[in-house]
């Protein structure tokens, strides 16, 4: 058994700072790369994606850093967790075994799959399988052939049973961002997965580093003037110990700045009851998470206890749940809010007598109250410019379309000084609403392969 394991965090979600995983692997020595690619909406993007073309969905991305770093990897011996499979996992973990050959390198490549029910759903709600949305109450059926995606939230057990096969880099489809960063220190510590306080505290380990640079200084309230060096913002790092405790740093030699305040931060985000933190593994404890300064960016956690997990696995479902489409005109000194005021009433107007309808008509002043809305006030007279940001929202795509023609010609028939038409003419996009709904642990069965370049 180690002393110490090192889980370093170098994806916060897909499209993170593309630097970063290839400075935690050469910045310092690290045993595991976590990359954490997914988020709700990401799952119905990469759906379409695999529905357009069978040999997509998944995130490519994940490839292209591969080809950069395998012979890092390789060369040091680290292991590479990834949930950047999306929904088609074997297609993203052959695209990466064919960069190994290419390169020459021999490597193994663990695949998990189970995650992805969309082929079980029908079947199951025939069976009497309810799918309950746990924010309103409603069920499935109501939505059922509007359905995109389905995916579980899976724990850390199918990873470790990878890495006790021997393989290098995992990929998974909806792997929880946390059991990437708990797997690796269940496998080097041998944790029990009853035993609640370790699982509970690899579990936050996993949640403090999840969300990449964040922890770290970006995105950071407290004194963020101050924060050194953002333009090289190192990513966090785990330095985990068998007894469940664990250190927060960050490489040396690079900015930003890991404090008891910028974990506290993290510790926030997402976390909704600071007493019952549910995750397939365990439910955790935040309330006796206990923080201490251990030297220059580096923050001791230990203290965490948690409960036996739950019986549940949650299920994130992405359904089609209309059209929109938003654009921008900016007017200018003297008047820029009368004249932003007066050109949405005039659009509404004209929407209105074309006989356009829409579930939603929505409007930002930017500039003056997009972010605070009516706790922003009223600006000085004197303000410069303003943004009118208008969309729309509804279920008729063709009356979405009709509205996108109807913004610039306020430049020439509307209040005077429109000084930007940014972007042009409004894209129509298709709305992906959030249903999500627990199902039973006992009707998931996940499968574990490897393969070798």
């Amino acid at each position: 058994m180690k002393n110490k394991v090192r889980v370093a965090g170098g994806q916060g979600f897909w499209g993170d700072l593309l630097t970063a995983p290839v400075q935690q692997v050469r910045g310092g020595q690290i045993d595991y790369l976590m990359l954490d690619y997914l988020a709700e909406v990401t799952m119905s993007i990469l759906q379409k994606q695999r529905a357009r073309n069978p040999e997509a969905g998944y995130a490519r991305d994940f490839v292209d850093l591969m080809r950069e770093i395998l012979p890092d990897i390789v060369e040091k011996n680290i292991k590479v967790m990834a949930n950047a499979g999306g929904v088609n996992v074997r297609g993203c973990a052959e695209a990466v075994k064919k960069v190994a050959q290419e390169l020459g390198l021999k490597v193994k490549i663990g695949i998990i799959e189970g995650d992805d029910i969309m082929p079980k759903l029908d079947d199951w709600m025939a069976n009497g399988v309810q799918f309950i949305n746990m924010d309103t109450g409603e069920s499935l059926e109501a939505i059922r052939d509007k359905v995109q995606s389905a995916n579980v939230y899976i724990g850390a057990k199918p990873l470790v049973e990878a890495l006790e096969q021997g393989a290098q880099i995992i990929i998974g489809g909806r792997l929880t961002d946390t059991g990437l960063t708990l797997a690796p220190l269940v496998h080097e510590f041998g944790w029990d997965f009853e035993d609640w306080d370790k699982i509970s505290a690899g579990t936050i380990a996993g949640h403090i580093i999840e969300c990449g640079g964040q922890v770290s200084g970006g995105n950071c309230q407290y004194d963020w003037q101050n924060i050194p060096d953002l333009a090289n913002l190192g990513f966090p790092i785990i330095e985990a110990s068998p007894d469940g405790t664990f250190v927060v740093t960050k490489h040396e030699n690079t900015g930003g700045r890991v404090n008891i305040q910028s974990v506290k931060e993290q510790l926030l985000y997402e976390m909704g009851d600071p007493k019952s933190y549910i995750t397939p593994d365990v439910v955790a404890d935040f309330t006796t998470i206990n923080l201490a300064a251990d030297g220059e960016n580096r923050v001791q956690v230990f203290g965490i206890k948690g409960h036996p997990k739950t019986e549940f696995y949650k299920v994130s479902i992405a359904f089609s749940y209309g059209w929109k489409a938003v654009g921008t005109l900016v007017y200018a000194y003297p008047d820029a809010y009368e004249k932003a005021k007066a050109a949405d009433q005039i659009l509404r107007k004209r929407l209105q007598n074309l006989g356009l309808e829409f579930d939603l008509i929505h409007t930002e002043f930017v500039g003056v109250n997009a972010t605070h809305g009516h706790l922003a006030g009223e600006p000085d007279k004197n303000i410069p410019e303003v943004q009118l940001r208008f969309g729309v929202r509804g279920k008729d795509k063709s009356a979405v379309e009709r509205f996108t023609k109807e913004l610039a010609p306020l430049i020439l028939t509307g209040p005077p000084a429109v000084t930007g038409f940014a972007g042009g003419r409004p894209k129509v996009e298709e709305i992906m609403a959030y249903f999500p709904a627990l199902i039973p642990k006992t009707l998931i069965e996940t499968k574990v392969e490897i393969i070798e370049s």
